[in-house]
């Protein structure tokens, strides 16, 4: 169910003039700069926006530590968690600011 979400959702903001990349590579460094690898958001917008899909029936710890581990590691400053699964549509902004690298 999370792809079909991930495509109504990329559709939807689309349509509105956003620029969205799905599963975009990012690349993780260490703290000197050396590259380690890549994680794949689920999404990417306008260039400065992760956003990482669930379809859960609730959202755990281990999907916000996911989500800023990704904003750490990239050193993008904003974060949204959107789980579909439950009940009532989930949607937390988390922001990186507070953080030292």
């Amino acid at each position: 169910m999370e792809k079909i979400y991930e495509n109504a959702l990329v559709h939807r903001l689309r349509k509105q003039g956003l620029d969205v990349k799905q599963q975009h590579p990012l690349s993780v460094c260490d703290e000197d700069g050396t590259p380690l690898g890549d994680f794949f958001a689920d999404l990417f917008l306008e260039n400065r926006l992760i956003v990482e899909l669930k379809a859960a029936r609730n959202v755990a710890e281990e999907h916000i530590a996911q989500l800023l581990g990704y904003l750490r590691s990239s050193r993008i400053e904003t974060g949204l968690l959107i789980n579909f699964g439950s009940p009532r549509l989930h949607v937390k902004k988390y922001l990186m600011s507070d953080v030292r690298f």
